[in-house]
């Protein structure tokens, strides 16, 4: 049985680590630079990881000897340093800015299911359901293409101040998620 609490809690956690609104300026430049963005393409293709790192990553994990709770601590650390950039606007973790690799490569991976949102699926293993964090990510795939879909209207919408307070405002929401995933989680493996 799925609870609605769960739900939105692990959709507004994925909405933030891939942080679809915060990247609406770096996909207007790569549209502007690369051509027509593909949406359904680069929705399917982040998807698809999306899905195999969900039912696949657990026996990964085995293969190599570690855990849901210990990937969860670790992705909880992920997910904190994402929340730390998000609110303070560094940049710890570099992407491959290459603007003539096609729309996957840039976009579908690493920008929406790349190492933050593959970390946070198999983080959020450990405290909720499979089939809630399932419909979260197809809740999310949908926000994701439509995002796509629309650049041009979203960004003259909230213009480049609304994009800052959207962003730092999901930013200050994965730290307190991460905070929480990091806490449930590690008192397992130290005692």
């Amino acid at each position: 049985m799925i609870e609605i609490k769960e739900l939105i809690t692990v959709t507004f956690t994925l909405f933030a680590v891939i942080d679809i609104v915060g990247s609406v300026p770096v996909l207007i430049s790569l549209k502007e630079k690369i051509g027509q963005i593909n949406a359904f393409r680069a929705t399917s293709v982040s998807g698809l990881l999306m899905l195999l790192f969900l039912f696949l990553g657990k026996p990964f994990l085995s293969l190599l000897g570690l855990d849901v709770r210990s990937f969860a601590v670790g992705g909880s650390i992920v997910i904190f340093i994402l929340g730390l950039e998000m609110v303070l606007g560094i940049e710890f973790f570099k992407s491959d800015k290459d603007v003539r690799a096609s729309t996957l490569v840039p976009i579908a991976f690493p920008l929406i299911a790349g190492s933050g949102t593959l970390t946070t699926i198999m983080s959020l293993k450990a405290n909720y359901s499979q089939i809630t964090i399932l419909i979260a990510v197809f809740i999310n795939l949908i926000i994701v293409f439509i995002t796509l879909r629309s650049l041009d209207g979203i960004a003259r919408l909230l213009g480049p101040g609304g994009l800052v307070a959207l962003r730092k405002f999901f930013g200050v929401i994965l730290l307190a998620i991460a905070v929480k995933i990091f806490a449930s989680n590690a008192r397992g493996l130290l005692a």
